[in-house]
């Protein structure tokens, strides 16, 4: 038994003062009402009721044990209470991971726009590019790109997305246009770094892969973007971050046949019992990003 179900048992053991009672109530037999009240006082080593043949009395110990039991449970009710509320209505702390620049450009709006229709909740923003590990850090949600490896974690695609590779037109100008995937070995490809790991395998739909490699590398998104821009390289990028460049010509994409699912997704630990500020936030996400969805997108562009 746990010892908040013990404390259950004794305070009604101690509100009816007779082991037939407290039977009845507890669904019991008055032998096991007694079995169980032993076994409790060996377990704490103390008498908690002085037995007659005509009644129960509480001895001090008892009264000390009785005011802990109605305090506990006491409080395992508030919490309870409080999180059924919780699921019901968006209050409290809502913790959300994103990577850099996406949750500049898209999340941190969206959490402008959900802080002023719920007052109630408390939203911390972590931007990092690092994979989370949502359980041990604590977060409550997290906006990431492709499936997640964990099958414990549940997603919610709030977009489709691919990772595509482009360049500048005065690279390609330069050094010419690849044709085939191992191309990419004689020109310069620019890399992201996380801590102290490379993202240099360059992995797609059909199975393919290469090992990239350059002269530069950045763990920044934007800054590494802008040295596409800027003619330095090939990149392999997700097309909701080169799309508009793209549309204005400032970008083309190169071995357009080779893409890479990433759709950006929302992940959460729990089905069972979301609660309303998880719930609420990623319907105002979908709500923001579907719009965006073609502008997003190099579907216009196939």
């Amino acid at each position: 038994m746990s010892s908040d179900s013990d404390m259950q048992f004794f305070a009604c053991v101690a509100r009816r003062l007779n082991l037939s009672n407290a039977a009845l109530e507890l669904g019991l037999t008055a032998s096991a009402v007694s079995r169980r009240l032993t076994r409790l006082e060996n377990r704490l080593g103390v008498r908690l009721l002085n037995r007659t043949t005509r009644r129960l009395s509480l001895t001090s110990d008892g009264e000390v044990f009785l005011l802990a039991s109605h305090d506990i449970i006491g409080r395992i009710k508030e919490t309870e209470q409080s999180l059924s509320r919780a699921s019901a209505e968006p209050q409290g702390l809502l913790r959300i991971n994103a990577t850099f620049q996406f949750g500049r450009e898209y999340i941190a709006p969206a959490i402008s726009r959900f802080a002023r229709t719920n007052p109630e909740v408390q939203v911390q923003l972590e931007l990092s590019d690092a994979p989370a590990n949502m359980v041990e850090e604590g977060y409550d949600l997290n906006i990431r790109f492709g499936m997640p490896s964990s099958s414990r974690l549940i997603v919610t695609r709030l977009l489709p997305n691919q990772r595509v590779l482009v360049a500048a037109p005065s690279y390609l100008r330069k050094h010419g246009t690849p044709t085939r995937l191992e191309d990419l070995t004689q020109h310069q490809c620019i890399i992201l770094r996380q801590e102290r790991e490379a993202y240099d395998i360059w992995r797609f739909d059909d199975g393919e892969h290469v090992r990239a490699t350059g002269q530069l590398s950045t763990n920044d998104g934007e800054i590494a973007v802008s040295w596409v821009l800027e003619g330095h390289g090939i990149m392999l990028r997700s097309e909701w971050d080169i799309a508009r460049h793209v549309r204005t010509g400032r970008l083309q994409v190169v071995l357009p046949e080779k893409t890479h699912e990433a759709g950006i997704y929302a992940v959460y630990p729990e089905r069972l019992n979301l609660s309303a500020k998880v719930r609420l936030f990623i319907d105002l996400l979908r709500e923001t990003l579907q719009p965006k969805a073609d502008e997003l997108s190099l579907r216009q562009f196939e």
